[in-house]
């Protein structure tokens, strides 16, 4: 006589457990061996903690803090830590022996970011009279316009787990790399292109983009072009709107999008 037994399985990640929630379906049945389906978009077995792969990188996890355009701790990061998919991690690796060959070391914004959090940016921007943190990430804008200017969209790289922000720490200063602009700054003056030919990485002083006429310095775009040229040597491309972003082009999950929390694996 057939009989099947289908059991659900939950493993919820908390912060005491920091262990990261994997939703499986496990169904027996005495004919053939036992089988687990994992749903893909919770399963977290080929990620890794970025800094087990990179121990050198520096972790300020932007979004698990309240310094970041929201202005508060953002929906699914648990832990001020950061995940990789485990072939990112790896390529990530050789981009960090590279750079601290030339004096410096990574600094990781945001790495791995789960729908939720992407989810949580949409109804933030949804919400324009929440303007608690304009001046300091989108002075030049009005926040009607995020959707509009795709500075805010329903799905992200990240949440792919291959893609990451990050900039350079100067060992010989202790301080990080001027790079003329912050980290998720809304508008022109963040494009790798700003003020200079990236391709080329020359330095032609053109702000011709910057609505109130803001320019870089030619050692900015020259500390941007020194991460950006590690990162593509290593397997990683830019995007062309922040030169703080990159995404490993032979990701593994180009089409899967992640949702379990940020916390320790």
């Amino acid at each position: 006589m057939n009989r099947r037994l289908v059991l659900l399985l939950a493993c919820v990640c908390g912060l005491v457990t920091g262990i990261i929630c994997v939703t499986c379906l496990l169904t027996c049945s005495h004919d053939r061996d036992d089988e687990i389906i994992v749903t893909p978009e919770m399963d977290s077995s080929q990620f890794v903690n970025l800094t087990d792969a990179v121990p050198d990188a520096i972790l300020e996890i932007r979004y698990f803090g309240t310094y970041n355009f929201v202005g508060t701790r953002i929906d699914g990061y648990l832990e001020p830590t950061a995940l990789l998919t485990r072939r990112a991690a790896d390529s990530l690796r050789a981009v960090s022996d590279d750079v601290m060959a030339q004096g410096y070391r990574l600094k990781i914004y945001d790495a791995y970011r789960p729908q939720r959090a992407v989810d949580h940016f949409v109804r933030w921007a949804a919400n324009v009279p929440d303007t608690l943190m304009k001046r300091y990430f989108y002075p030049d804008l009005d926040k009607s316009v995020l959707f509009d200017q795709d500075y805010i969209m329903a799905k992200s790289g990240h949440t792919r787990g291959s893609t990451l922000d990050l900039t350079l720490f100067d060992m010989a200063t202790e301080k990080e790399l001027d790079m003329g602009g912050t980290f998720d700054w809304f508008g022109p003056e963040s494009h790798p292109d700003f003020c200079g030919n990236p391709e080329t990485g020359v330095y032609t002083a053109d702000n011709a983009k910057s609505p109130v006429g803001r320019r870089i310095t030619e050692e900015q775009f020259r500390h941007r072009m020194i991460l950006r040229q590690a990162m593509q040597r290593h397997g990683f491309r830019a995007l062309d709107s922040e030169w703080w972003h990159f995404t490993l082009r032979d990701e593994p999950f180009p089409d899967t999008y992640f949702d379990f929390p940020v916390c320790q694996l």
